[in-house]
């Protein structure tokens, strides 16, 4: 497959939600390996040049034991799903066991299958990788307890929503400074060098079953944040940041892998300069959002080459449904923005005929996009010169 675009635009895909629909549609249990090639066919239709299958590593039965206990989530899960049962309960995507597919989506097998189907048809694939924790029951917690933040008997007993005792050490849950623990999931420590080799290797292995990763919230290792967070908890602070230690080593052996940021705080240049290919626009959605049209110039007039390591996006698992965030000609103006701005562009499965008619509203440039394949204007963006700036008409 040929390098990159330098403008990329990716689908994102709740893997887990796609293969059940697919598996209602067709009347039978579908997965990775037995998705119809009709199905793979429509997608790549849709003129995207990669696409995220989110949540596909494997999900935890004692992270699924702490959520059916936990009072916050069954009123979060009641007010998404009126009728929730305890088998609608999958699991957290973002609290993983194990850097392996679920057997439930296919497995190693499936994803390969996936991977090749999505390439045969120009697609590239990106998964995703969590830096700041993990399930309760990954095998580095009984293996490895030194990777972890860790506590004492008194933190466990005094503050038992942060602190959990397992196998006779207490381990501090996963957190973001600015909100509770989350009760689910232990908390890496980041500048244990141990820990970091270990990322290296589990991302290596990833690498060589896709073209990028999506790093959740990965800001909250940078050094200076995982420092104010945590404090003498961490131990010394190394004189490497982390992603400074992980991105070269990954980029030495595969130097087109792609490194997405979910990042936030206005640390996304920051993240850009280690290393980063791309990070989360929240601001620009925010503007559009909730400010006005001069807001959003304002925080275009960055610098070329800040913007081209955006991701621009109106939705995603993250975020509310754009039609509920944007109706009407706000969502087609919204869209429109971020399918034409540099950087990457990001679609959620659900939102791409937003996307679309906003795409139709830009209009066709010759032998680049059609009513068929609407987003195809995107792969080399016709409202764009060859910096990557909007052209005038």
């Amino acid at each position: 497959m040929k390098i990159w675009p330098m403008h990329p635009v990716i689908y994102e895909i709740n893997t887990w939600v796609w293969l059940r629909e697919l598996g209602q549609k067709y009347q039978k249990p579908v997965n990775l390996t037995t998705v119809p090639p009709e199905e793979w066919d429509q997608i790549a239709s849709l003129g995207f040049d990669a696409v995220w299958f989110m949540g596909v590593w494997e999900r935890s039965p004692a992270g699924i034991e702490v959520s059916m206990r936990n009072q916050g989530l069954l009123e979060d899960f009641r007010r998404a799903l009126p009728d929730f049962a305890v088998e609608d309960n999958v699991g957290s995507p973002y609290c993983v066991r194990r850097y392996v597919v679920d057997e439930h989506l296919g497995g190693r097998r499936g994803l390969a299958a996936a991977r090749k189907n999505l390439a045969a048809r120009g697609l590239r694939l990106i998964l995703d990788f969590v830096p700041n924790h993990v399930a309760p029951d990954h095998p580095w917690v009984s293996d490895h307890p030194e990777y972890f933040v860790q506590g004492s008997a008194d933190d466990a007993r005094n503050d038992p929503a942060s602190f959990v005792e397992t196998g006779g050490t207490v381990f501090a849950c996963g957190r973001d400074p600015y909100f509770p623990a989350w009760p689910d999931v232990l908390q890496l420590n980041a500048f244990q060098p141990g820990l970091r080799q270990a990322v290296v290797e589990t991302i290596a292995e990833i690498a060589g079953q896709c073209d990028g990763i999506r790093c959740d919230m990965a800001m909250l290792v940078l050094n200076d944040i995982f420092e104010r967070t945590w404090g003498e908890r961490a131990g010394g602070r190394p004189v490497n940041d982390y992603w400074t230690t992980v991105i070269p080593a990954i980029k030495a052996k595969w130097p087109e892998f792609r490194f997405i940021a979910e990042a936030y705080w206005d640390l996304e240049w920051e993240l850009q300069q280690q290393g980063f290919d791309y990070c989360y626009d929240k601001k620009l959605y925010d503007r559009m959002e909730h400010g006005d049209a001069e807001s959003v110039r304002l925080h275009l007039l960055a610098d070329l080459s800040y913007q081209q390591g955006m991701v621009r996006f109106i939705e995603n698992h993250d975020e509310p449904r754009a039609a509920a965030k944007f109706p009407g000609g706000k969502g087609c103006a919204a869209a429109a923005a971020i399918l034409t701005l540099p950087g990457q562009g990001c679609c959620t499965r659900g939102n791409s005929r937003q996307a679309g008619e906003a795409a139709r509203v830009l209009g066709p440039s010759p032998g680049r996009a059609s009513r068929s394949r609407p987003l195809s204007l995107l792969r080399t963006p016709a409202e764009r010169d060859q910096s990557g700036c909007l052209s005038e008409r």
